[in-house]
């Protein structure tokens, strides 16, 4: 890693940092800020492979972050399960990513950078930038985030250390991808419907992607009253 990169991101993230230090919400906003994007998230991956937000700099991030979560692709996904920078101009991106595409685009975002957040062999997320305009991130702002998710990942590890645990014990079976609320609820609908697992989790992903509404919040109003509708 550059150490110029590494001491310049730091600077950057201490600058950002509030009363309370610094947080991966406020390392994620500098990192946006210092590499001329528009708005960016992390996911985090905990225990059986479950995915959940771990910060989004404002409600674009967070709508194309959970939209990740419904459609089950897209530049987090990839930059997670390949371990490898995933760089793309998203109006041309429909054949790679085409449910998550349509939405991300809505927000505006138009070209995205996205990372692996990754410690030694400790694979705990990803991260993803978002810009408003077409252009490419130039070779220093994509070497400067490789040096930002270095330290994403160990501040994500710092506010979720049971990660450490969890990546020495084996994966579940089971459904694997969504917060635990997600898998609830889907059981609810299995269970009132007669579906099974994956076919209740397909019918609430379709919903939530349908009403153009968080896969969290179709969840929770599902736990809530035992019905989609």
């Amino acid at each position: 890693m550059n150490r110029e990169h590494h001491d310049t991101a730091w600077q950057r993230i201490g600058t950002a940092g509030t009363v309370d230090g610094v947080t991966l919400s406020t390392a994620c906003r500098a990192c946006v800020d210092d590499l001329d994007a528009d708005f960016g998230g992390t996911t985090v991956v905990t225990t059986g492979g479950l995915r959940v937000l771990g910060c989004a700099t404002d409600e674009r991030a967070r709508v194309v972050e959970d939209t990740q979560l419904v459609t089950g692709e897209g530049p987090c996904t990839d930059a997670y399960v390949h371990r490898h920078v995933v760089e793309a101009d998203l109006h041309q991106a429909s054949p790679r990513w085409p449910a998550f595409t349509p939405t991300a685009c809505e927000t505006g975002a138009r070209r995205v950078l996205a990372l692996p957040l990754i410690i030694g062999t400790l694979l705990i997320g990803a991260v993803d930038l978002y810009r408003c305009a077409p252009d490419p991130f130039v070779p220093e702002h994509r070497e400067r985030a490789v040096a930002y998710a270095r330290i994403l990942a160990l501040l994500a590890l710092d506010e979720h250390p049971h990660l450490i645990a969890a990546h020495a014990r084996p994966v579940q079976r089971g459904p694997q991808g969504y917060p635990p609320t997600v898998h609830l609820a889907a059981g609810i609908l299995a269970a009132k419907d007669n579906l099974s697992p994956d076919d209740a989790l397909a019918r609430l992903r379709a919903h939530s992607f349908s009403h153009n509404q968080p896969l969290l919040r179709t969840a929770e109003h599902v736990l809530d009253h035992h019905r989609l509708d």
